[in-house]
Parts: structure tokens; C-alpha cells; sequence
């Protein structure tokens, strides 16, 4: 059975010290069952950034024509997330092209505020009436954390 514990130190660095004793002393208790694993990370998204994600992406999808298509919700996640990581595109198996690059669930809270940010800004360019699911604050979602 695998058990996961969190600490999260948060812009102090008073707190690091006790962080990485209570660390030591977890890492400890656990070696007697065997190896331990000790990850270090930035907070992914949150749940709703993820929320506000998918009415964004549905809006752009219904209002946008992208060199003469209408892509899906999913297709217009894979383009801005292409541009903001400035993801790789290399050739498919069979023919096309295949985008290389990070998922949105993999993406920091900061990352993908960004990501939300230049939906909003293409949507300005392209004249997106943005839903009311969409167009909760920014503001509000960064402060979320």
C-alpha cells in the first residue's frame, strides 16, 4: 500500500527548515517498509482554473473559424497550449503532424493563469463573446491559491 504525505512551504523561508525536518523524520518512520520516494514540486492547477478551461475553449470553438474549420474544444486546447510552451510539432507515423509538448494537468497554477490569459486575448482579437461560465474573473481565479 502506498501512502502520500504533503507539506507545502509557502513564500517563507523560516518555514523550510521544520518542512525539511518533518521530512527527515516522515522518510524515517517509512524506511523500515522500504524505499522511500521524496518529490519536490510547484502546485499544479486548481480545479477551477480547470473549470473555467473547458467553457473558454467551447466558446472559441463555437465562434472561431481556424483556416477554414471549426475545431473542437480539445483541437483549440492543443493550439494554445502549443503556443504558450512553444511546443514542437514533428512528423506522424502515417502522414500529418504530431504536437510535442506539456498537458494542462501538468501545468503550475502560474502556467496556467497564462494559459487562460492568452485565451482571453485571442478572444479579443477574434470578437469572442465569452459565456458566463467563462467570463468569471481572472482576478478571481489567481487569488483562488
Amino acid at each position: 500500500m502506498s501512502r502520500r504525505e504533503l507539506i507545502r512551504v509557502v513564500n517563507s523561508p523560516e518555514q523550510l527548515a521544520p518542512a525539511l525536518t518533518w521530512v527527515v523524520d516522515m522518510a524515517a518512520k517509512a524506511l523500515p517498509a522500504g524505499p522511500v520516494q521524496i518529490t519536490l514540486g510547484r502546485q499544479k492547477r486548481s480545479l477551477d482554473q480547470n473549470a473555467k478551461l473547458w467553457p473558454m475553449l467551447t466558446d472559441v470553438s463555437k465562434q472561431v473559424e481556424w483556416y477554414g474549420q471549426h475545431l473542437s474544444p480539445e483541437d483549440w486546447k492543443h493550439v494554445f497550449t502549443a503556443s504558450l510552451t512553444k511546443q514542437r510539432a514533428v512528423p506522424g507515423i502515417d502522414g500529418g503532424f504530431v504536437v510535442l509538448g506539456q498537458p494542462t494537468s501538468r501545468m503550475t497554477k502560474e502556467v496556467f493563469s497564462q494559459l487562460i490569459e492568452l485565451i482571453y486575448a485571442f478572444g479579443a482579437e477574434h470578437n469572442v463573446r465569452w459565456s458566463e461560465q467563462s467570463d468569471q474573473s481572472l482576478y478571481e481565479l489567481r487569488n483562488a491559491a
